[in-house]
């Protein structure tokens, strides 16, 4: 038997409620999922009160939505239900029967002044500019609390803002503020003041006023770790278990062809082309390129794919471990396996990102032998001065080339 199914006396009595109909084709979307057989009898038996709670109260399916549930969940269970009242559960009913029409979609709130004109100029982004969601999600954010701190609630007189104002929000914002997030904040403000001259919603060049951020070209040392230590950390790896698979391959691919973290996110089935030892990188910018798949990480994507990875219907490479059994939706994600595998190996690092992989890739290279150029083309770079950056690593070839020091050592 299979050891999923709901029997009715795992919700207590066959329900006789509108949600009778649905509750199995909820039960085969969690299943799907990846959850425990003993989670998937709890959440049916929270739709199974649900359902007799309607029929009790004389409420229609169509009826249903979240005010409805936050009734339910005051009135409409006993305190020892308490515990299976989680609202997640009730939120995935809700899209599912959203989905297949059986109840009305969600009433959208009529969005404010504010958040209108952010829209539209999300829309023109994703439309006119063909930026990535990521990026139009950052720069959405940033627009919308600008509009707040400079508008509140109230009506958004574009044509009322002045350079003053922008030049004290940034200056105000920006202090305390790491330097990637102040380049967000000023490269956002810029381009939406361009998007207002566009559209016509502004007579005045806006975006000539933003402030720069102090940056200085090639000012920093690329962080990364020896080879050696790389080495540890991907020995470190526990591969007998389906989650060290996974991190392993992961891990693999960060060091051996240095892909960023959402890269490797974004990774589906049919990116990998075994025939010819290739696989598809969707890149920065929209950017697609082919990359060659060394023999030792197809060999560990391979493994984690026959034995480690969730028997599921997602398309991406990579899986969660656990239920809902989907791709990584952040690169955060990526982030917390390598802080996770440099613990666990004991190698101590100033930065702990999947970006620590891709720079130390580089680094190996570069002392390889391997020029500029080389390394650019690996890494996918749009430009050679971000490049430029590995030059500084290697201390001794640099030294002769610096000037003597009026006065001598001290």
């Amino acid at each position: 038997m299979d050891p999923t199914f709901v029997s009715p006396r795992a919700i207590e009595s066959e329900p006789a409620g509108p949600l009778s109909p649905y509750i199995e084709s909820y039960a085969a979307l969690i299943r799907s999922q990846g959850y425990h057989p003993k989670t998937i009898r709890l959440q049916i038996r929270l739709i199974g009160r649900l359902d007799r709670w309607l029929r009790r109260s004389d409420r229609t399916l169509r009826g249903l939505n979240e005010s409805v549930i936050e009734q339910f969940f005051g009135h409409g269970l006993k305190r020892r239900w308490s515990h299976l009242s989680h609202p997640a559960t009730l939120r995935r009913l809700l899209t599912l029967l959203r989905g297949i029409g059986a109840i009305p979609k969600a009433e959208e709130a009529k969005p404010g002044p504010a958040q209108s004109v952010v829209d539209d100029y999300r829309r023109h982004l994703l439309s006119q500019q063909a930026l990535s969601e990521e990026t139009v999600r950052s720069y959405g954010r940033c627009i919308t609390e600008f509009l707040s701190d400079r508008f509140g609630t109230g009506p958004v007189k574009l044509h009322q803002l002045r350079a003053s104002d922008i030049t004290e929000y940034v200056q105000r914002k920006a202090t305390g503020s790491g330097q990637s997030m102040a380049n967000i904040l000023v490269c956002g403000l810029r381009s939406f003041f361009r998007y207002l001259r566009y559209s016509g919603q502004v007579d005045t060049e806006l975006a000539m006023v933003v402030p720069k951020v102090a940056r200085w070209s090639l000012s920093g040392l690329p962080k990364h770790l020896p080879a050696a230590e790389v080495q540890r950390v991907l020995d470190r790896c526990d591969r007998k278990t389906g989650l060290g698979q996974r991190n392993y391959a992961i891990l693999l691919l960060l060091a051996r062809l240095g892909l960023r973290g959402g890269e490797v996110s974004r990774l589906n089935l049919e990116d990998l082309d075994w025939r010819n030892a290739q696989i598809t990188v969707r890149g920065k910018g929209r950017r697609w390129a082919r990359l060659p798949l060394p023999e030792d990480v197809g060999r560990a994507i391979a493994q984690y794919l026959r034995s480690g990875r969730p028997r599921c219907s997602c398309r991406s490479v990579f899986i969660r471990d656990h239920a809902p059994h989907i791709g990584f939706q952040r690169g955060h994600a990526l982030a917390y396996i390598v802080k996770t595998a440099l613990a666990a190996a004991g190698v101590k690092s100033a930065r702990k990102g999947s970006h620590l992989l891709r720079h130390s890739l580089a680094t190996a290279m570069l002392r390889n032998g391997a020029s500029l150029d080389e390394i650019g083309r690996l890494l996918r770079h749009k430009s050679p001065s971000t490049t430029a950056i590995y030059a500084k690593v290697d201390i001794g070839a640099l030294r002769p080339l610096a000037m003597r020091w009026p006065g001598g050592v001290r």
